[in-house]
């Protein structure tokens, strides 16, 4: 069971990405991480998806130069916001939450 301490500092992963990308939330997750495993899961998660949109960010910049990353980019934008949402809203209810579409590195 989900304490709710656990709960508020998972979704604070998720919504400290907003203000600090990632300072913020590899903090939390590095202090947090041992005493937790609903904390670890999550600071993993983000992790994950920073690194897997950081790629796909690179790959749509360079698709510029044919054009059609100027149509991916503000989509990836957008999704990546509302996933960002989805899995702090998830975390807060206490449930583990898999962004779709990211790379399981950590």
């Amino acid at each position: 069971m989900v304490n709710q301490d656990e709960r508020l500092l998972a979704a604070l992963i998720y919504i400290a990405s907003f203000f600090t990308v990632f300072i913020g939330p590899l903090i939390i997750w590095l202090i947090k991480k041992g005493d937790s495993a609903f904390i670890d899961y999550h600071g993993r998660e983000y992790l994950n998806f920073l690194i897997s949109y950081t790629i796909y960010g690179i790959v749509a910049s360079l698709l510029m130069f044919v054009l059609i990353g100027f149509l991916i980019l503000p989509i990836l934008g957008v999704v990546g916001v509302i996933f960002t949402i989805i899995a702090a809203v998830k975390a807060y209810d206490g449930k583990e939450y898999r962004i779709p579409l990211i790379f399981r590195i950590l």
